[in-house]
């Protein structure tokens, strides 16, 4: 279960980079919102899931 999180972690990061960098291109702030919102969620989860981690070992 937790590899699974750590992917949906990764993919978020990863999408929201490309729609930051997206919205940047065509100047829609909006978009560029979402994606920095979707990268810090995607941080978020990493971040909960490097915490069980360190609980577990």
């Amino acid at each position: 279960m937790a590899g699974n999180q750590k992917s949906k972690a990764k993919m978020e990061q990863a999408k929201g980079k490309a729609k930051e960098a997206v919205g940047r291109v065509v100047g829609n702030e909006r978009m560029t919102a979402e994606g920095r919102a979707a990268q810090s969620k995607g941080d978020a989860r990493q971040a909960k899931e490097k915490g069980k981690d360190a609980f577990r070992h």
